[in-house]
């Protein structure tokens, strides 16, 4: 892996794109405005009244040192809220699918609208190339284009299979099958997508604090993608230090990979990765799942019991009054708590629905590269994501959708182009290159093992929102076993939770069905967690 010694070169497919697009007119000195409001007695102070604006030189360079001389103080002592109230907007392009899964989404403080591939389809050559050359980079080249083609065939291989599930679940539409063949091509495309490398660019909307900035740039030298994440940073402060120059004075430099908790833990494993430390560990986690992507290993003992009792405390009744099971209905139940069947989720600002947070589970689960980047982007359901040259041996590790395995030809497809992705990576580290610019040549499809923990007022939103037959097949499938789990170890909770259509219906809110004329097809609110199924 690449150390923070080594040169920022760049890619040769050329460096991010970043471009700011909106901003705080001046994010440093607004700072230090609301810095010094906390201890102002004459009301609020603003950007005018700590920049010295108006004032003759004298003045204005005595208050500049005054602003500074806040701005540092209040950074050292680690008071960094007052650096949350700037944000600034970027557009992004030219960025690897690998960058926004390692780093530019793998915490909770941002705010993303990305291209996706399920629903746009990617073109051949549109995708990141690491500082490689010679042989490398002829091979690097060959293996991501022989795996865009790939994706091509599977598509079209996969619109048949894709079309007769689709009209098994409309057989009405099948009279007018030109009309809906677009959707049965995106359906395809969805599931062909495994088979891209991560190394695939994409485009987005990001939005970030100026505190988070900082973060980043602090941290952007660690696994997975060091140097693209390192470029990417650097763009993105260039941006805001062209727009504000005193923003600079508050800057750290990166903390270099090698010294990051990180990496030193991971050198001094070297060893045990050597004697196949990683295939023990895969056995052992997949082994743990009993078969389910996502296994429930912790939960509160009591837990609805301590719902109930929150509850009661909200409203200041004692137990005579209200029973746990009426309690649970209040708070969890639409028919007793309407917000929950509205699309606004305004959970968190509700007295009654913020009980919920005292629940809490843990699960570990394993899904798809591409699957997980959607699944993190439940920022209130954290994970701890692995490093993932941790994880990888020189063997095939991924997951097949359930389209691909309907039909022996697009299974055969899917599991040569699987074949060459992973030899693909094997390849590259023979030619010289490094674990890091060789894991781009990664499928979307190569499997992610974490664990993951939320209480039970973010996870009702993340489960509402996938357990919806439209969610992507890996996250649907993750969270019927979690649902399905939660219902056996706390059932009065489990029996509220379901579909976005169900919880509509016991609200008492119409249509059920929240998608318009995306909707599935099938009445999923009449439908216990048990007989939920699907394949596209």
């Amino acid at each position: 892996m690449r150390t923070s010694t080594t040169p920022l070169v760049p890619f040769v497919s050329g460096v991010p794109i970043v471009r700011l697009e909106n901003a705080f007119a001046r994010p440093y000195e607004n700072a230090v405005a609301t810095a010094r409001t906390c201890y102002s007695a004459k009301g609020v102070l603003r950007v005018a009244d700590v920049s010295g604006d108006g004032l003759d030189d004298e003045q204005r360079a005595k208050r500049a040192a005054q602003r500074d001389r806040i701005a540092a103080s209040t950074y050292q002592a680690g008071h960094h809220t007052t650096l949350q109230h700037a944000h600034f907007q970027f557009t992004i392009d030219r960025i690897s699918r690998q960058c926004l899964w390692s780093f530019l989404h793998s915490h909770a403080f941002y705010n993303s609208e990305q291209v996706s591939q399920r629903y746009v389809t990617v073109k051949p050559g549109h995708y990141a190339i690491p500082p490689l050359d010679g042989a490398a980079l002829a091979a690097y080249r060959e293996i991501c284009d022989g795996l865009v083609a790939d994706y091509q065939q599977l598509t079209e291989a996969l619109t048949p299979v894709a079309a007769a599930e689709y009209f098994r679940r409309f057989p009405a539409r099948r009279a007018a099958e030109l009309k809906w063949r677009p959707a049965i091509q995106k359906k395809a495309q969805e599931v062909a997508r495994y088979v891209l490398p991560v190394a695939i660019h994409a485009y987005l909307y990001h939005t970030i604090s100026a505190l988070t900035l900082l973060r980043y740039h602090r941290s952007c030298d660690q696994f997975d993608a060091p140097l693209e994440q390192r470029w990417l940073v650097r763009s993105m402060l260039d941006a805001v230090l062209q727009h504000d120059p005193l923003f600079e004075r508050v800057v750290e430099e990166p903390l270099p990979l090698e010294e990051t908790p990180e990496w030193r833990a991971f050198e001094s494993f070297a060893a045990a990765r050597a004697s196949g430390a990683a295939a023990t560990f895969r056995r052992e986690f997949d082994a743990s799942l009993e078969g389910r992507t996502s296994k429930l290993v912790a939960w509160k003992q009591g837990q609805e019991a301590l719902l109930a009792a929150a509850v009661r405390e909200v409203l200041g009744l004692p137990s005579a009054a209200l029973s746990d099971d009426a309690a649970i209905k209040l708070a969890l139940s639409p028919a007793g708590n309407p917000l929950l069947g509205q699309s606004l989720k305004v959970g968190m600002h509700s007295k009654l629905s913020r009980c919920l947070q005292h629940v809490g589970y843990t699960f570990r689960k394993k899904l798809s590269h591409t699957a997980d980047s959607q699944d993190q982007r439940h920022r209130m359901v954290p994970g701890s994501r692995p490093i993932l040259a941790a994880h990888l041996g020189d063997e095939p590790d991924y997951l097949t959708p359930a389209l691909v395995r309907l039909e022996p030809r697009t299974h055969r497809l899917y599991e040569q182009s699987m074949e060459r992705a992973f030899a693909g990576r094997v390849r590259l580290r023979a030619l010289g290159v490094s674990e890091e610019f060789a894991e781009y040549v990664l499928p979307n499809a190569v499997a992610i093992r974490f664990t993951e923990s939320a209480d039970l007022l973010a996870l009702h939103h993340k489960l509402v929102s996938r357990l919806c037959y439209n969610a992507q097949e890996e996250i649907f499938a993750a969270s019927l076993d979690e649902a399905q789990q939660i219902a056996a170890v706390d059932p009065r909770i489990g029996a509220e939770l379901g579909a976005p259509c169900l919880l509509r219906l016991r609200g008492g809110v119409t249509p059920y069905c929240p998608e318009g004329d995306r909707y599935c097809g099938v009445p999923v609110w009449k439908l216990a967690l048990e007989r939920y199924e699907r394949t596209i």
